[in-house]
């Protein structure tokens, strides 16, 4: 190989075989087997599984098939979801480099970006993705973009010797580059071999895996009590058991996997209407849990676009108004006053707008992000970059490179002579003989470019100077200071209200950036994550990741990242971290849950997450977040009815004998009170909407548990008002002659029904219409188990009297005031913050 010729083709076929494709580590599809087994795996769907199996074994064929139904039902939408993110990340998923320049037998070819090998000489030019790492052997103004591999916004200059990274881009110039590494031992691959985190219990799925096992033993416990009871009294053995193991079934709420996978469900699709993809059901309640959240800086709370904010000029400075490359803005003051140095900017300068291509789109930039702002700058100034540029053509020029640190251009003037630009780096240029300026101007320009620089702004000098004639060779000598631009990537309009909320809802922001802690702070400050006065963690500087409680970290590595995250995990909390380049990958795999950017973002990152973003909009995590906290409002508010019911049936049981009733309840009636409860209208509390508020509450514990901050002492309360409503009805029922054990069904089912009512959000409203026609739908039903003669011989059931029916129908209202007085007299407990720990 030389670098005129490039490889042969047969050597470069026997480096493919030898090496594989240039491809990143890639997970094996997950068969389906393995995606249903895993919904399986659910601690309360192996319950309903034996709770089935318990009802077939009492030849309950209906309520093993409604339990069935459930699980079945559970299972498809869960796995349904997961293949649907799946599909659609794929479609979103582009290659970087999708396609190679190289030269190969001595000609140019245009080839896979998967077939470069090892020893390949690739073709650089403006706009192409680096299909892998490369050496640089030919360079010409080169200049990359590695703002998704670093975290550095602002592009790096690659001279010949410098290394090039796949998946960067070239923003400026030309190149030849021989290939290094692929694949997997490429430096986007070694990042990518970072992400071998397994995917562990959400917080949801910690909580709900112990309820099952609580809910398992309490229920198996009392059931052995009353089937002990009942021996006892000489009821028949087969009756008993049946008995008990009607009530372990009752007293596990059946339901409760299609509580929570509708919840998620509607979760997710709410999501995915504010352009939000989630790839597993679990994320959206896990956002709810969050008490930290970590994002990345470039693209993510920022454009991702440098814009031009500040011009200086010896006599005078302004402020720019506008965001993006759009001409949208002004200059503050007397924007005449700043015409020659735009103009200079303007004329020495290879960068290129574009115009939106449809309605509601941006304006992009072609070339250097920096030289683009600049364009943008002096539009906002009235100056036209092609009027400019045809009355002041170019004649020669010097590029930059990063010895120089500027470039320069030589223009003719209208009138004859010429006019030499130089823009560079104010070091490169405030100072003799560079400048022809007193030591005094050149102060003031360095120490007003200081100050910019501490604030994070990325500051251009430019200066001048005309000559009477073009010179043969650009001599960077006897200048003019024009001025100085200050320029950075700006944050996002909506990333300040995002943070905001984030702090009111106690969800402690931090951010994690491979930039300089100057730009760093600069935007966290303007942000509002830190104060002006707060630490900036350096994360070059020994021991930097002692600083656990510090809310910005600059200059940070992939290994960095996520050494910070389980820092940050190891204290307690559940983390969120956001990002959407290859170095934020790893950090995104660890988080309790990732969400990357879905526009902007790289496969990997894409790849790593929970939650894509597809419009980049880092407002959607905390609509997220809410959602979250809905979800997980809504399998509480079911836990109380669900819980409470089932309590009440066995309570029912046990203290009905000592109140002179035998048997309360057949086993037929509690399955039936339990089919009609737990069913629908339990499935149709998964859809009540947010509670109003919930945003102005911090985040709940991670160590408590789904039964605490008050909900098993409100499931015991409301039992207490079910338990005393039945088994009054049915002591007076039985007191006066009256068929005590169907008035007491009866009152039971239809006192439940009153709970759920008493237990919606927003109650006298029709928000959620679908728990309505549920709970009318099942008192019709427990109507018809008296009147229909096929229920009533199915369930042993005698009808009541008008006059009867009244009374207990007028009882169960008992239920709903139980559900809302209970509510105004018990408030939830609400933590006062999230983790100590993260605070």
């Amino acid at each position: 190989m030389t670098p005129l010729t490039g490889l042969t083709s047969a050597e470069a076929a026997s480096r493919l075989a030898r090496d594989g494709a240039n491809l990143l580590p890639q997970k094996p599809p997950v068969p389906l087997w393995r995606r249903i087994a895993m919904q399986l795996r659910d601690p309360l769907i192996v319950v309903l599984l034996v709770a089935a199996v318990l009802t077939v074994t009492t030849g309950d064929w209906a309520d093993a098939a409604v339990i069935m139904l459930v699980i079945v039902v559970n299972t498809t939408v869960g796995v349904v979801q997961e293949i649907r993110a799946d599909r659609a990340i794929t479609a979103l998923a582009q290659l970087a480099g999708p396609e190679a320049r190289v030269v190969r037998d001595g000609h140019q070819q245009q080839i896979p970006s998967s077939d470069v090998v090892v020893g390949d000489l690739l073709i650089l030019a403006e706009g192409d993705i680096v299909p892998a790492d490369a050496e640089v052997g030919e360079s010409a103004a080169l200049l990359v973009d590695e703002s998704a591999l670093t975290g550095e916004s602002v592009p790096v200059d690659k001279p010949v010797g410098k290394p090039v990274a796949s998946g960067t881009v070239v923003v400026r110039g030309r190149g030849r580059a021989v290939v290094t590494a692929t694949g997997a031992a490429s430096a986007s691959g070694r990042i990518a071999t970072l992400m071998v985190k397994g995917a562990g219990l959400t917080p949801l799925q910690r909580r709900l895996a112990g309820v099952g096992r609580l809910l398992a033993g309490v229920a198996v416990l009392l059931s052995a009590v009353v089937l002990a009871l009942g021996l006892v009294r000489g009821q028949p053995v087969e009756l008993m058991v049946i008995t008990a193991i009607s009530l372990v079934v009752a007293a596990v709420p059946e339901s409760l996997p299609a509580v929570v996978t509708l919840s998620l469900a509607l979760g997710a699709r709410r999501m995915a209407a504010r352009s939000a993809l989630v790839r597993k059901l679990p994320a959206v309640e896990t956002l709810g849990s969050v008490t930290a959240l970590a994002t990345d800086k470039t693209g993510t709370l920022t454009e991702g676009r440098m814009v031009a904010r500040h011009v200086w000029t010896p006599t005078a400075q302004a402020a720019i108004s506008g965001t993006g490359y759009a001409p949208d803005g002004e200059i503050t003051g007397d924007a005449g006053a700043f015409e020659k140095l735009l103009t200079a900017a303007v004329l020495c300068n290879d960068a290129r707008l574009s115009p939106p291509q449809d309605d509601g789109g941006d304006w992009t930039a072609l070339g250097d992000p920096t030289e683009a702002a600049l364009l943008a700058a002096a539009a906002k100034a009235g100056l036209d970059r092609k009027q400019v540029q045809h009355r002041l053509p170019r004649l020669a020029e010097m590029p930059f490179d990063s010895d120089r640190k500027r470039m320069s251009t030589l223009h003719q003037l209208p009138g004859g002579g010429a006019r030499l630009i130089c823009k560079g780096a104010p070091e490169a240029l405030l100072h003799h003989p560079v400048l022809v300026d007193g030591p005094g101007l050149l102060a003031r320009a360095a120490a007003q470019a200081e100050r910019f620089a501490k604030d994070g702004y990325r500051v251009l000098a430019v200066a001048s100077a005309d000559l009477g004639a073009a010179p043969a060779t650009i001599e960077e000598s006897g200048l003019s200071l024009l001025g100085l631009i200050a320029i950075l990537d700006p944050p996002r309009p909506a990333a300040a209200t995002a943070v905001a909320d984030c702090k009111r809802a106690g969800i402690r922001p931090i951010l994690i950036t491979g930039d300089h802690p100057g730009t760093a702070r600069a935007i966290a400050t303007e942000l509002g994550i830190i104060a002006a006065g707060d630490r900036v963690v350096d994360c070059r500087e020994p021991a930097a990741l002692d600083h656990v409680q510090a809310g910005v970290y600059a200059r940070a590595t992939p290994e960095q990242k996520l050494d910070i995250i389980q820092s940050l995990q190891a204290q307690g909390g559940v983390l969120a971290m956001t990002g959407d380049g290859v170095n934020d990958g790893p950090a995104l795999r660890r988080a309790d849950i990732g969400v990357a950017m879905g526009r902007r973002g790289t496969e990997v990152a894409r790849q790593a997450a929970d939650l894509v973003l597809a419009d980049d909009n880092l407002d959607t995590v905390v609509a997220a977040v809410e959602e979250g906290r809905r979800v997980y409002a809504n399998i509480r508010r079911f836990l109380v009815y669900g819980l409470s019911g089932g309590a009440a049936e066995i309570a029912v049981m046990l203290l009905g004998p000592f109140a002179g009733l035998a048997l309360p309840l057949l086993p037929a009636q509690i399955l039936w009170i339990n089919l009609l409860t737990h069913g629908l209208p339990g499935v149709a509390l998964g859809g009540e909407p947010t509670v109003p508020g919930a945003m102005a509450d911090p985040p709940r514990p991670p160590s408590q548990s789904i039964l605490g901050a008050g909900l098993w002492q409100r499931v015991i309360r409301i039992a207490v008002v079910l338990t005393a409503v039945t088994l009054g009805v049915a002591v007076w029922a039985a007191a006066t002659g009256r068929p005590w054990q169907s008035m007491a069904f009866f009152a039971l089912g239809a006192t439940q029904l009153g709970v759920a009512l008493g237990s919606r959000t927003r109650p006298g409203t029709l928000a959620n219409p679908m728990l309505l026609l549920a709970v009318a739908g099942a008192f019709v039903l427990q109507l018809a188990a008296l009147y229909v003669p096929p229920l009533r011989q199915l369930l042993s059931t005698q009808p009541l009297t008008a006059g009867d029916l009244l009374i207990v129908t007028a009882l169960s209202v008992l239920g709903y005031a139980a559900a809302r007085l209970d509510r105004i007299l018990h408030p939830s407990h609400r933590p006062q913050g999230p983790s100590e720990t993260l605070r």
